[in-house]
């Protein structure tokens, strides 16, 4: 009986050391409602969790877009919760087929939970996208800043040392890659810049009025040609994927710490 109890001692040793590195989903998941809190953020997004998988989890996928790639990505990974910026469910849902019902069932039947936060993300003083891509520049005296539907979402900084609109841009390529596409319309040295990860291009005339050197968003809009222009400001479209991969990392970092799970982080870029 002892050799018998012997040989199963080290798998039951594996195996009760796995489940103390499993966390329970609910507390994962009301931690992130608590620190994003997303019922003070209005947003089409539905944020939180929208859907419901594996009641324990070990390891996180990262991602910045809801999509049959980066699930499939979670699965090989084994993952059994995926968090991205982009969720699937925008405004509710309406009906429960075609691409809706595919993922869907994809994640039913895989067990993964899906969490979602697009502006609380954005919009976070600590893990949001802006606030981290302002750290990353090196920015300093950065605060909250940039309307968008009532809700503030970007911020502003400044460089200690003034940068050129293409040294400012190169230090965004080599942190985010991508191809950032310039519009090198203001001052040769810049201090005073502005951040809106993403979509934020329609934010570029708050920029304007603000009278800040250079602005910092993820993808043009048309009219931004002339705008930049006119107004004689720099403006850098960093890439919309790129500039919104730092906010989903850094909220990996935190679980990490406070949870000891695992994350990995699922790189899908995009191609525009």
């Amino acid at each position: 009986m002892i050799a018998a109890f012997g040989r199963m001692s080290l798998p039951v040793t594996l195996f009760l050391n796995e489940a103390r590195h499993m966390i329970a989903r609910n507390k994962i998941v009301e931690f992130l409602n608590s620190y994003l809190d997303p019922d003070k953020t209005p947003d089409s997004s539905c944020n939180g969790l929208q859907v419901q998988g594996q009641k324990k989890i070990k390891k996180i996928g990262l991602a910045v877009d809801a999509s049959m790639l980066t699930y499939e990505m979670a699965v090989d990974e084994k993952c059994q919760m995926l968090m991205v910026h982009h969720g699937l469910i925008w405004n509710g849902i309406r009906y429960v087929s075609g691409t809706v019902l595919r993922q869907l069932k994809y994640l039913m039947d895989n067990g993964v939970n899906l969490y979602a936060s697009h502006l609380p993300l954005d919009k976070h003083p600590v893990v949001g996208n802006n606030i981290q891509l302002a750290h990353m520049l090196g920015l300093t005296d950065t605060r909250p800043d940039f309307s968008y539907r009532g809700v503030e979402i970007g911020c502003t900084g400044v460089f200690r040392k003034p940068l050129s609109i293409r040294e400012i841009a190169d230090r965004l390529k080599s942190s985010l890659g991508g191809l950032p596409v310039l519009l090198p319309f203001g001052k040769k040295k810049n201090v005073t810049i502005g951040i809106v990860s993403g979509g934020g291009a329609g934010e570029l005339p708050q920029a304007i009025d603000q009278g800040i050197d250079c602005f910092i968003t993820g993808e043009a809009e048309h009219q931004n040609h002339h705008q930049a222009r006119d107004n004689e400001i720099n403006v850098i479209f960093a890439g919309h994927y790129e500039t919104e991969t730092v906010g989903v990392k850094a909220v990996g970092r935190l679980l990490e710490k406070k949870f000891g799970v695992k994350t990995v982080f699922l790189d899908a870029p995009t191609l525009v």
